[in-house]
């Protein structure tokens, strides 16, 4: 298998075969990010994918349902090139669903509905956005591309050319004295666009990241862990989601680990409220140092 540089993938995909359709990440120049700084972007030739195909094929075989493209987005490939490398998938594997993998509002806003409607029926669903925020100030701190109206625009692409997405989030991420005004604001915009999965990943600093720079140069003041744990309570109050969506926030990043569906939203703000209790005060109150991403 061709497995290049640095690998991530969401923790609920634990279980998914993965298969490499691109090395590194296009943008890489989210402020908090350091996952991929040392892999240059490149596109994985389409002989390696087939050579890959049959090797999962081998491993797995043929009947597989789900299959997650690595790595960092995929989805920045031409609707074309997303096509032949679904035709591919399909020649090994007639059974598979769904293809889903990490994508970013940068890669929806040159793609018609009607492009993504083809992509839905070749199986591209499921994709995850690294939304992060739907709060501006925030949104330009972590240099991720793109603005609020742009995400609303995008995701309402995603909506009506019938797709699924994941909410990828980061409590924090606004920084110290913002945790109320991001979870009301992100809020908004995931009811109005609801993906079925809402996942969270407390925001870290990570060593020679540019947050870290922004931060050791006052751009950024971090969130207390209190400020985090009550922006993540008042995010799920705020949230209007069906009941089968998910919500996971047991990444190690998140200090109280809680997951569950949104049918039992009331119980997961319990558990918070619990987890609360039995931390220190100078822990809640301080800044809990975290990982790298």
């Amino acid at each position: 298998m061709h497995y290049t540089g640095q690998v991530y993938r969401p923790p609920v995909e634990a279980y998914t075969p993965m298969l490499e359709i691109t090395i590194g990440c296009s943008h890489n120049k989210c402020a908090f990010c350091t996952m991929y700084r040392q892999t240059p972007f490149r596109v994985s030739p389409l002989k390696d994918v087939e050579n890959d195909l049959r090797e999962l094929k081998g491993y797995y075989g043929p009947d597989i349902k789900r299959l997650y493209l690595l790595n960092g987005d995929p989805f920045v490939l031409s609707t074309e090139k997303l096509l032949e490398i679904a035709d591919l998938v399909h020649k090994y594997f007639p059974k598979v669903e769904t293809l889903s993998c990490y994508a970013s509002i940068n890669e929806i806003r040159n793609r018609s509905v009607d492009e993504l409607k083809t992509l839905r029926a070749a199986g591209y669903n499921d994709l995850y956005f690294g939304l992060e925020t739907a709060y501006d100030p925030a949104l330009a701190i972590m240099n991720k591309g793109f603005t609020t109206a742009e995400e609303y625009e995008n995701l309402k692409k995603i909506q009506d050319a019938g797709m699924t997405y994941r909410a990828l989030l980061m409590p924090g991420v606004a920084g110290r004295g913002n945790g109320e005004i991001n979870a009301l604001e992100t809020a908004k915009l995931l009811n109005t666009y609801k993906p079925n999965m809402v996942l969270i990943f407390t925001t870290s600093i990570a060593p020679g990241s540019d947050l870290a720079k922004i931060r050791d140069e006052g751009g950024f003041v971090e969130a207390t862990e209190r400020e985090i744990l009550e922006e993540i309570k008042l995010l799920l109050k705020a949230l209007d989601m069906d009941d089968d969506c998910f919500f996971f926030g047991s990444h190690p990043f998140d200090l109280v680990p809680v997951s569950g569906y949104f049918r039992d939203k009331e119980q997961i703000i319990q558990q918070l409220d619990d987890g609360m209790k039995k931390l220190h005060p100078k822990i809640l109150d301080g800044v809990y140092k975290r990982g790298a991403i």
